[in-house]
């Protein structure tokens, strides 16, 4: 047993010392001091030994695992260092390398596009006004002077929440509350989210923008609704930018019109998107009808003015050529992506 310990003691050294790796050594441990490893086999054979040899061969016994476990400690912590020494040599980061830059969202096409559309409006003196989604039919329909029997009241067209309270059709609702708490002379525009019972198609959505436009003031003419426009226009797409005028009717306007553009899809030429017809509707005007200017608390024998309406969706459209307003709210990164 006393030759057994020796010789166990010697090949366990050498084969500690040969491990190139952790599981290497612990598979010497198993080996040799494991539940079925070779010192604790050889240990459980003195309980046939004399009380004498019994305490020779336990303190032999000892030294011997003392040293195997002494070895494995040693090598154990060689192995884990050149481990580490690996790894930081295989994965090395060079600090002094300047840091990726975060990839940041862009704004949507329709943010760029008002954005332009503020700063015109504003640089020609007019100021912003925020207004409700969620309107009473008074503001949207009764002081705006529309019929009881107009059209665009029905179930059909306008999105009703309780019999006297809506969803917004237009923006127009806001330039009332202006009129009824502001003294003129005033200019705003409001832009903001409409709603409207539309069939989706490449123009029409039942969500959209608008952006109302209000002048109140001494001897303000119909003349100056069109300049107004027209340098609109021609800031925004410009200077060789063709409109046109129909005429139109609006409850709350008088005259009122209509204004065009070129189709930004077939130039003129006819196709799907402007139906054939070459131009494309992009806003609603007029004088302000005295009735409208009454129900605000405005003289309209002192006081005239004049409004206008346009879908921001079409105005972008026109701007980047794009011919499906349903591509503005599909949110696909690709079409996205390409505006900056």
């Amino acid at each position: 047993m006393t030759e057994n310990l020796e010789t166990m003691q010697v090949n366990a050294l050498k084969q500690i010392k040969e491990s190139q790796s952790l599981k290497e050594l612990e598979d010497v441990r198993v080996q040799y001091l494991g539940k079925k490893g070779e010192l604790t086999a050889v240990l459980k054979q003195m309980g046939k030994l004399t009380p004498d040899e019994r305490k020779i061969m336990g303190q032999m016994g000892n030294i011997t695992r003392d040293a195997i476990v002494n070895a494995i400690a040693e090598m154990t912590a060689i192995l884990k260092a050149d481990e580490i020494k690996q790894k930081l040599s295989s994965e090395w980061l060079d600090v002094t390398l300047p840091g990726k830059k975060p990839s940041f969202g862009k704004k949507h096409p329709i943010s760029l596009v008002l954005d332009d559309i503020i700063e015109i409006f504003t640089g020609m003196g007019f100021s912003i006004a925020d207004g409700r989604e969620i309107e009473t039919v008074y503001y949207n329909f009764d002081a705006l002077n529309s019929p009881p029997n107009h059209p665009s009241r029905d179930e059909q067209d306008t999105f009703y929440i309780t019999d006297n309270v809506l969803l917004r059709c237009h923006t127009s609702a806001e330039q009332i509350r202006v009129m009824e708490k502001t003294t003129p002379p005033l200019r705003i525009i409001s832009p903001g989210k409409v709603y409207r019972s539309d069939a989706v198609d490449a123009t029409h959505s039942p969500l959209f923008q608008q952006i109302e436009g209000l002048v109140v003031d001494k001897n303000v003419t119909f003349a100056q609704l069109k300049g107004t426009l027209q340098t609109f226009a021609k800031r925004l797409y410009g200077e060789n930018t063709h409109v046109r005028f129909r005429p139109h009717h609006f409850p709350f306007t008088e005259p009122s019109a209509e204004m065009d553009i070129v189709c930004f899809s077939c130039e003129g030429n006819g196709c799907n998107v402007c139906k054939g017809e070459g131009f494309i509707e992009i806003l609603g005007a007029g004088v302000v009808h005295p009735q409208v200017l009454k129900n605000c608390g405005i003289n309209p024998d002192e006081y005239s003015g004049f409004a206008f309406g346009m879908g921001l969706e079409r105005i972008v459209m026109k701007r980047y050529n794009i011919n499906d307003i349903r591509l503005l709210y599909e949110n696909d990164l690709r079409f996205l992506k390409q505006f900056s």
